[in-house]
């Protein structure tokens, strides 16, 4: 396993469950991967020549690429040409992801339903004139991976055209092409599936919140929590606006197929449902963080015979989650968006409950005293049977946490349930 985050923990902890011996390379000590390894090496996750050299010693019986820095890399590639089962996907494939503009070509060539109209400029003029003429506000976008944190939209990160042509002009600078999508309004959901080349099957509904601050204010996070309900839709989100996701997913999936790259792995949709319907925000090649983490919480399977079958070419059946609904919140540095202020934490023994998982994510140490980095610290998810509920025992859990730490407290709350309810016209709970 590649990867060092409190998502590749989730990962790691579904494996060593279920009996998968796990050698993982990772830039971090991250302690509970560590404790729960067979083995692993301290490597950058963006180094694939030592970590291909890390597989042919060990000759592992799958591979799992994790982050997307990873997947942008010749690592899957390179495996797959070295004979390895690989669950994650080659570096054309991945560009699903890792290029933005591919992906919105791939959906225009394949008319494929949920696009918005974009454009992607190199020329400052052509641009400046393009979106001054435009009557839609817009979206600021690098081509690239940003880690959540690069898009910038009208009316939330800058007021006017001309900052949002500025801040486009640092990208072109940087770059050489920026991406200009319309803005979309409505409530953004996370549709990830297990993909074998062939096969979509999807996972339950999820929302992330990616704003540092309560009410969804402050600057772009990597994401600060998530949610998903017991039904494995949203309250906000209805069946059929899931089945277009899912529809959507598969045609891309099979136009990837039809590009002569087979998307192997986790297939993530980052949709928004609006009052004109379900549109495309991104489409991601790996699990979400932080919805994947929610996603292995309540997985009520095993991962690694999963993950085997989708590396075969085999996912000939449903995966099994619990029916519960989720919440979980990120423990992060004071400061973290902008200007992060790293300390230790200590955690006190018993956190974990049934119903309360806690995973580490880019920390160092011990499972009881951990130095953060930069960046998360620790995710505590809670399981219950409504969100609001589970929103109120990972704030209980809070309290076994102790440093100077910011969270979201208001993410699952019933009052923001409502608030996102009535946004779109639905009755309030």
């Amino acid at each position: 396993m590649v990867g060092g985050g409190a998502r590749e923990d989730a990962i790691c902890r579904n494996l060593s469950d279920h009996g998968h011996k796990v050698h993982a390379c990772l830039s971090n000590r991250n302690p509970s991967i560590l404790g729960r390894s067979s083995g692993y090496t301290i490597v950058s996750e963006t180094d694939w020549e030592t970590i291909s050299s890390v597989a042919s010693v060990l000759s592992p019986d799958l591979v799992f690429v994790s982050p997307d820095a990873a997947l942008d890399t010749p690592l899957v590639d390179t495996l797959l040409s070295s004979g390895h089962a690989v669950a994650s996907p080659s570096r054309k494939a991945a560009m699903i992801e890792t290029s933005k503009h591919f992906m919105r070509s791939v959906m225009e060539r394949y008319s494929i339903e949920g696009n918005v109209w974009n454009r992607t400029f190199s020329d400052r003029d052509e641009m400046r004139k393009t979106v001054l003429a435009m009557k839609e506000e817009i979206v600021v976008k690098p081509l690239g991976l940003t880690g959540g944190k690069g898009v910038r939209v009208m009316g939330d990160h800058f007021s006017t055209r001309e900052e949002g042509l500025a801040y486009a002009e640092e990208i072109i600078s940087k770059d050489g092409r920026v991406l200009i999508e319309e803005k979309l309004r409505g409530e953004e959901f996370s549709l990830q599936a297990f993909c074998d080349g062939s096969r979509v099957i999807p996972m339950p509904l999820a929302q992330d919140y990616k704003r540092a601050f309560e009410g969804d204010t402050g600057p772009n996070t990597g994401g600060m929590g998530s949610i998903t309900d017991s039904s494995f839709l949203l309250p906000f989100v209805t069946g059929e606006n899931r089945n277009r996701a899912l529809r959507i997913l598969e045609k891309i999936a099979r136009a990837l197929r039809e590009e002569g790259s087979p998307f192997t792995g986790i297939l993530y949709g980052q949709f928004m449902v609006s009052r004109e319907g379900v549109r495309v925000i991104e489409i991601n090649a790996r699990f979400a963080d932080p919805e994947g983490i929610n996603m292995l919480a309540l997985m009520d399977d095993d991962l690694g015979e999963v993950l085997m079958k989708v590396a075969t070419g085999d996912l000939n059946r449903n995966v099994k989650f619990t029916g519960k609904a989720s919440v979980l919140k990120y423990v992060v540095p004071v400061g973290y968006g902008s200007a992060p202020e790293p300390g230790d934490l200590s955690i006190d023994r018993g956190i974990e409950r049934a119903d309360v998982r806690l995973f580490y994510a880019s920390v160092s140490g011990t499972v009881e005293r951990v130095t953060m980095s930069r960046s998360r610290a620790l995710a505590i998810v809670a399981l219950s049977d409504s969100i609001p509920e589970a929103s109120g025992k990972v704030d209980a859990s809070l309290a076994m946490v102790h440093g100077r730490f910011s969270v979201r407290k208001d993410i699952g709350t019933e009052q923001m349930i409502r608030k996102k309810m009535q946004s779109l016209g639905y009755p309030a709970p």
